[in-house]
Protein backbone atom coordinates (compact mmCIF):
# COMPACT_ATOMS: atom_id res chain seq x y z
CA UNK A 1 0.00 0.00 0.00
CA UNK A 2 2.85 2.43 0.82
CA UNK A 3 4.21 2.08 -2.57
CA UNK A 4 1.02 2.29 -4.32
CA UNK A 5 -0.11 5.83 -2.09
CA UNK A 6 0.13 9.21 -3.76
CA UNK A 7 3.20 11.17 -3.26
CA UNK A 8 3.64 12.76 0.12
CA UNK A 9 0.63 9.96 1.63
CA UNK A 10 2.03 8.14 4.64
CA UNK A 11 0.52 4.90 5.40
CA UNK A 12 1.28 2.40 8.23
CA UNK A 13 -0.34 -1.06 9.76
CA UNK A 14 -0.40 -2.70 13.05
CA UNK A 15 -1.62 -5.95 14.13
CA UNK A 16 -4.22 -5.17 17.01
CA UNK A 17 -2.62 -6.29 20.55
CA UNK A 18 -3.55 -6.23 24.23
CA UNK A 19 -2.67 -3.58 25.80
CA UNK A 20 -2.88 -1.31 23.35
CA UNK A 21 -5.28 1.03 24.83
CA UNK A 22 -2.62 2.29 26.39
CA UNK A 23 -1.37 4.21 23.65
CA UNK A 24 -3.98 6.48 23.41
CA UNK A 25 -3.24 9.77 24.67
CA UNK A 26 -5.24 10.78 27.76
CA UNK A 27 -7.06 13.34 25.41
CA UNK A 28 -7.60 10.86 23.11
CA UNK A 29 -8.97 8.25 25.35
CA UNK A 30 -11.49 10.82 26.79
CA UNK A 31 -12.86 11.14 23.67
CA UNK A 32 -13.81 8.00 22.47
CA UNK A 33 -16.82 7.07 24.34
CA UNK A 34 -16.57 2.97 23.76
CA UNK A 35 -15.83 0.44 26.53
CA UNK A 36 -15.80 -2.47 25.53
CA UNK A 37 -11.79 -3.70 25.56
CA UNK A 38 -11.73 -4.62 22.42
CA UNK A 39 -12.57 -1.30 20.87
CA UNK A 40 -10.64 0.79 22.67
CA UNK A 41 -7.49 -1.65 21.96
CA UNK A 42 -7.98 -0.91 18.17
CA UNK A 43 -8.59 2.87 18.75
CA UNK A 44 -5.43 2.47 20.90
CA UNK A 45 -3.54 0.61 17.32
CA UNK A 46 -4.67 3.12 15.09
CA UNK A 47 -3.47 6.31 16.89
CA UNK A 48 0.01 4.37 17.56
CA UNK A 49 0.69 4.70 13.91
CA UNK A 50 -0.77 7.77 13.06
CA UNK A 51 1.72 9.24 15.97
CA UNK A 52 4.25 7.92 14.06
CA UNK A 53 2.98 8.88 11.27
CA UNK A 54 2.65 12.66 11.89
CA UNK A 55 6.32 12.43 13.73
CA UNK A 56 7.20 11.96 9.95
CA UNK A 57 5.59 15.00 8.88
CA UNK A 58 6.96 16.88 12.35
CA UNK A 59 4.08 16.64 13.96
CA UNK A 60 4.78 15.47 17.35
CA UNK A 61 2.17 14.56 20.81
CA UNK A 62 -0.79 15.72 18.87
CA UNK A 63 -4.04 14.24 20.11
CA UNK A 64 -5.99 12.48 17.61
CA UNK A 65 -9.27 13.18 18.96
CA UNK A 66 -12.66 11.52 17.75
CA UNK A 67 -15.23 13.92 16.77
CA UNK A 68 -19.05 13.67 17.42
CA UNK A 69 -19.62 12.02 14.12
CA UNK A 70 -17.06 9.63 14.52
CA UNK A 71 -14.26 10.63 12.12
CA UNK A 72 -10.77 11.36 13.63
CA UNK A 73 -10.08 15.47 14.22
CA UNK A 74 -6.56 15.60 12.62
CA UNK A 75 -4.28 18.63 13.12
CA UNK A 76 -4.25 21.86 10.99
CA UNK A 77 -2.90 21.25 7.29
CA UNK A 78 -3.31 17.34 7.69
CA UNK A 79 -5.79 15.50 6.55
CA UNK A 80 -5.72 11.27 7.54
CA UNK A 81 -7.78 8.38 8.36
CA UNK A 82 -8.11 5.41 10.51
CA UNK A 83 -9.44 2.01 9.96
CA UNK A 84 -9.55 -1.71 11.91
CA UNK A 85 -11.02 -4.75 11.72
CA UNK A 86 -10.97 -7.73 14.00
CA UNK A 87 -7.46 -7.91 13.63
CA UNK A 88 -5.48 -5.26 12.07
CA UNK A 89 -5.75 -1.71 12.13
CA UNK A 90 -4.32 0.94 9.83
CA UNK A 91 -3.62 5.01 9.34
CA UNK A 92 -3.04 7.07 6.46
CA UNK A 93 -1.48 10.66 6.96
CA UNK A 94 -0.79 13.51 4.37
CA UNK A 95 0.05 17.28 4.52
CA UNK A 96 -3.25 18.70 2.84
CA UNK A 97 -2.08 20.31 -0.72
CA UNK A 98 -2.11 18.33 -3.77
CA UNK A 99 -4.10 15.62 -1.63
CA UNK A 100 -7.48 17.22 -0.31
CA UNK A 101 -8.29 14.62 1.90
CA UNK A 102 -8.01 11.06 2.79
CA UNK A 103 -10.06 7.83 3.57
CA UNK A 104 -8.73 4.25 4.35
CA UNK A 105 -10.20 0.95 4.92
CA UNK A 106 -8.90 -2.48 5.72
CA UNK A 107 -11.02 -6.21 5.70
CA UNK A 108 -10.39 -9.49 6.12
CA UNK A 109 -9.35 -11.49 3.00
CA UNK A 110 -12.81 -13.29 2.70
CA UNK A 111 -15.86 -13.13 0.01
CA UNK A 112 -18.26 -10.56 1.06
CA UNK A 113 -21.63 -11.98 2.09
CA UNK A 114 -23.98 -12.39 -0.53
CA UNK A 115 -26.33 -10.90 1.34
CA UNK A 116 -24.07 -7.60 1.64
CA UNK A 117 -22.95 -7.39 -1.46
CA UNK A 118 -26.45 -7.10 -2.56
CA UNK A 119 -26.34 -4.02 -0.13
CA UNK A 120 -23.34 -2.36 -1.54
CA UNK A 121 -23.26 -2.80 -5.26
CA UNK A 122 -25.24 -1.07 -7.57
CA UNK A 123 -25.45 -1.51 -11.84
CA UNK A 124 -22.88 1.63 -12.35
CA UNK A 125 -20.23 -0.42 -10.01
CA UNK A 126 -17.47 -1.87 -11.91
CA UNK A 127 -15.61 -5.01 -10.12
CA UNK A 128 -13.34 -6.69 -13.51
CA UNK A 129 -10.74 -7.63 -13.44
CA UNK A 130 -10.85 -7.69 -9.75
CA UNK A 131 -10.08 -11.08 -7.76
CA UNK A 132 -13.42 -12.91 -8.14
CA UNK A 133 -13.81 -14.11 -4.67
CA UNK A 134 -13.07 -10.83 -3.36
CA UNK A 135 -14.44 -8.53 -5.63
CA UNK A 136 -17.44 -7.55 -3.57
CA UNK A 137 -14.93 -7.25 -0.88
CA UNK A 138 -12.76 -4.98 -2.40
CA UNK A 139 -15.78 -2.83 -3.68
CA UNK A 140 -17.13 -2.54 0.18
CA UNK A 141 -14.04 -1.60 1.15
CA UNK A 142 -13.30 1.06 -1.66
CA UNK A 143 -16.77 2.38 -0.60
CA UNK A 144 -16.19 2.72 3.30
CA UNK A 145 -12.62 4.69 1.80
CA UNK A 146 -14.13 6.63 -0.66
CA UNK A 147 -16.80 7.90 2.17
CA UNK A 148 -14.38 8.65 4.74
CA UNK A 149 -11.95 10.60 1.85
CA UNK A 150 -15.52 12.78 1.02
CA UNK A 151 -17.03 13.08 3.84
CA UNK A 152 -15.20 15.99 5.48
CA UNK A 153 -15.52 18.13 2.34
CA UNK A 154 -19.48 18.62 2.93
CA UNK A 155 -20.28 16.41 5.91
CA UNK A 156 -23.03 14.66 3.55
CA UNK A 157 -23.98 10.90 5.27
CA UNK A 158 -24.22 8.79 2.06
CA UNK A 159 -24.92 5.31 1.44
CA UNK A 160 -23.32 2.40 -0.30
CA UNK A 161 -25.66 3.66 -3.16
CA UNK A 162 -24.87 6.85 -3.49
CA UNK A 163 -20.99 5.86 -4.44
CA UNK A 164 -20.06 4.40 -7.79
CA UNK A 165 -16.72 2.48 -7.67
CA UNK A 166 -14.82 1.17 -10.66
CA UNK A 167 -11.87 -1.27 -9.79
CA UNK A 168 -10.45 -0.96 -13.26
CA UNK A 169 -9.60 2.48 -13.23
CA UNK A 170 -9.17 3.09 -9.48
CA UNK A 171 -11.78 6.30 -9.91
CA UNK A 172 -15.37 6.61 -8.15
CA UNK A 173 -17.78 9.54 -7.80
CA UNK A 174 -20.53 10.21 -5.61
CA UNK A 175 -23.97 11.66 -5.97
CA UNK A 176 -22.70 14.65 -4.47
CA UNK A 177 -20.34 15.12 -7.08
CA UNK A 178 -17.31 14.55 -5.56
CA UNK A 179 -14.33 12.72 -7.61
CA UNK A 180 -12.39 10.50 -5.66
CA UNK A 181 -9.24 8.05 -6.50
CA UNK A 182 -8.13 4.85 -4.74
CA UNK A 183 -5.40 2.21 -5.06
CA UNK A 184 -6.10 -1.45 -3.22
CA UNK A 185 -4.43 -4.61 -2.08
CA UNK A 186 -5.62 -7.77 -1.36
CA UNK A 187 -3.20 -9.87 0.40
CA UNK A 188 -2.64 -10.27 3.47
CA UNK A 189 -6.17 -8.19 3.96
CA UNK A 190 -8.03 -6.07 1.64
CA UNK A 191 -7.12 -2.49 2.28
CA UNK A 192 -7.78 0.12 0.31
CA UNK A 193 -6.58 3.94 -0.01
CA UNK A 194 -9.17 6.48 -1.37
CA UNK A 195 -7.98 9.94 -2.12
CA UNK A 196 -9.37 13.84 -3.48
CA UNK A 197 -6.68 15.62 -5.03
CA UNK A 198 -6.35 19.40 -4.78
CA UNK A 199 -8.25 19.39 -8.09
CA UNK A 200 -11.18 17.38 -7.75
CA UNK A 201 -14.63 18.73 -7.31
Amino acid sequence: MSEMAPMGVRVGCRMIRQGDEAHLLPAEARSIAARQPAMRQASGAGRWIAHRLLAELGVDDVAVLRTPSGAPAWPDGITGSLAHDDEMAVAAVAPVGDIRTLGIDVEPALPLPDDIFALVATPADRTNPADRDLAGRILFSAKEAVYKAVYPLDGEVLGYEDITVDLNTGRATTKTGHRARFVYCAAPRVAVLAFVDGEAR
